[in-house]
């Protein structure tokens, strides 16, 4: 497997720790995609009263999630990766990654496995979901204890 590597990167500890475990894992120089799913304000409601959410910061977002791509990028690159960073709008989060995945190409997915309350206690929110979307290989690394 010589394909791109796409990193779902979202800026903790875990996600770089998550570049450098696949560093050690897969051969490199390799192509890699460092993507970070950025979403704007979805309350998922129409509030009572007709208040209206002002969308005007989506902008600041959109550029801290370029910053976020950017920073994983270079972590990436110094683990022998040729990498650039890419910030997806997307929702929900594993639907960007995975676009972002099948248009590059990408023979694999790497994700750090967050874990998170009783539901995602084992894989974290995003990881089963590109497990279950995605129709290549997925690398899971899990949080070093």
């Amino acid at each position: 497997m010589t394909g791109t590597v796409v990193f779902g990167y979202d800026g903790s500890e875990l996600a770089a720790f998550a570049i450098k475990h696949a560093a050690t894992q897969l051969a490199t120089p390799r192509d890699a995609l460092v993507v970070c799913v950025w979403q704007p304000a979805d309350v998922g409601f129409t509030p009572v009263g007709g208040q209206h959410f002002d969308a005007d910061r989506a902008t600041e977002v959109r550029d801290a999630a370029e910053e976020t791509a950017a920073r994983g990028a270079e972590l990436a690159a110094g683990e022998g990766f040729s990498a650039r960073g890419l910030a997806v709008e997307a929702s929900p989060i594993w639907r960007g990654i995975i676009t972002a995945a099948e248009d590059e190409g990408a023979s694999l997915i790497v994700l750090g496995a967050h874990r998170h309350g009783p539901v995602g206690r084992l894989l974290g929110h995003v990881t089963p979901a590109v497990l279950a979307h995605f129709s290549s290989s997925v690398l899971v690394v899990h949080q070093p204890t």
